[in-house]
């Protein structure tokens, strides 16, 4: 069981980030290891979706069921097929006064216990680098915020 859950707050809205999240079929573009990405089927309020991911010798498909709260700005990923036993996934994009708060969940493991111990070593870099590709592409997307200064005032020697 590989499990990592990390909160933080980016400087973009929480439609932008929802927006971004939710569009799947683009996740080759920039994310890391993603080499395609195919949408079976889609509404407004779900996608099943195939993802090629690649590392090193390795290259996987899967397929997860993507559930799409657009109101709530909350995406849920369920596992349906592919080299995993099981995978879930899940953003909330929250109002706060800086941005947006992003909750990010995903717990997974993989059938293959090579390929388990191969990303175990690798796990917490590779979705650091993940979460990171998000918000960089957010900025090209959006724009980057000009950085907030802190304190009571700024002084210069």
């Amino acid at each position: 069981m590989t499990v990592h859950a990390e909160t933080r707050v980016i400087p973009h809205r929480p439609e932008e980030l929802y927006a971004l999240v939710a569009d799947v079929r683009r996740y080759p573009e920039f994310l890391p290891w993603c080499m395609a990405a195919r949408i079976r089927e889609e509404s407004d309020a779900a996608l099943t979706a195939d993802l090629i991911i690649g590392f090193q010798m390795f290259r996987e498909r899967f397929t997860s069921y993507i559930e799409l709260d657009q109101q709530n700005y909350e995406i849920k990923v369920k596992y349906a097929e592919g080299p995993f036993r099981y995978l879930t996934n899940k953003w909330r994009f929250l109002p706060h006064p800086d941005g947006c708060e992003i909750d990010f969940y995903v717990d997974f493991e993989f059938n293959s216990r090579l390929l388990q111990s191969v990303i175990e070593t690798l796990f917490t870099e590779a979705v650091k680098r993940m979460v990171k590709a998000f918000e960089d592409r957010a900025d090209v997307l959006y724009g980057r915020p000009a950085p907030r200064i802190s304190g009571a005032s700024a002084t210069q020697s």
